[in-house]
């Protein structure tokens, strides 16, 4: 490395003007304490460090409908909160989706989360592509048992098949002895002082931060080839769409 880019390397990044929103899918309502928030502080602190505006939202703590469209009260539910998280989602430029493991698997609140945004990944935004296009996204898991690879696993590949970037290292977790054990903020756990948790914690939120800023001053995915009002319309490049021969 040359003595200018060790001197540039040197320098703490800024990455003001971004935005991250943690949607922590607990089954424990505040204030009950969340493990999963103890690596969503770590992680959200870090941003805020380095000039991130953070939010943090305990889904559970939200009547989040079941269903796949954007608003359920329009269609026949008395009360859905949905429309206002996603609306968060969309003001944010990181989305990092945060989750306990039972019985090996994702949380049903973590599943109702990402099928919410399913539903809403069919909406564009300004370029005609998929809404979530120019966003990045990341997770992490807790738990007392196995699962923290396959948790990952789930929930990255839906968040890139809705349209989100997902940058290297993209994940974190926190795992103990399998079975009946101490949580990760419980006394004498272990778990804050990880260093393998902690390490990869900072990797993912450094790498999240960077690709944000990244597609930021891009303005985004470039266009070309991925939108889906080019394709309606018949004209998309380099292919036929058989819905238009």
């Amino acid at each position: 490395m040359t003595e200018s880019a060790a001197a540039a390397a040197a320098v703490p990044p800024r990455f003001d003007g971004l935005k991250a929103v943690f949607i922590n899918a607990t089954l424990k309502r505040s204030p009950e304490p969340s493990n999963t928030e103890g690596l969503v502080r770590l992680s959200g602190r870090i941003m805020q460090e380095h000039g991130v505006v953070v939010d943090v939202v305990r889904a559970v703590d939200h009547d989040i409908a079941t269903g796949l469209w954007p608003d359920m009260t329009e269609h026949g539910e008395d009360v859905d909160d949905w429309p206002a998280l996603f609306g968060k989602v969309l003001a944010a430029d990181i989305l990092v989706l945060a989750g306990p493991i039972w019985l090996g698997d994702n949380s049903s609140v973590m599943k109702r989360v990402i099928e919410r945004l399913y539903g809403c990944s069919g909406s564009l935004n300004d370029a005609g592509q998929y809404a979530y296009y120019g966003r990045v996204a990341g997770c992490v898991i807790t738990g007392n048992e196995d699962g923290v690879k396959h948790c990952a696993m789930n929930v990255l590949y839906s968040l890139q098949h809705l349209g989100f970037t997902v940058p290297p290292q993209a994940d974190a977790g926190w795992i103990g002895p399998v079975g009946p054990g101490p949580s990760h903020l419980d006394p004498g756990s272990g778990g804050p002082e990880n260093d393998f948790t902690n390490r990869n914690t900072t990797f993912m939120t450094y790498n999240l931060m960077h690709l944000a800023a990244m597609l930021r001053a891009a303005g985004g995915i470039p266009a070309y080839g991925n939108r889906r009002s080019e394709w309606d319309a018949g004209c998309a490049p380099d292919q036929v769409n058989p819905e238009h021969r």
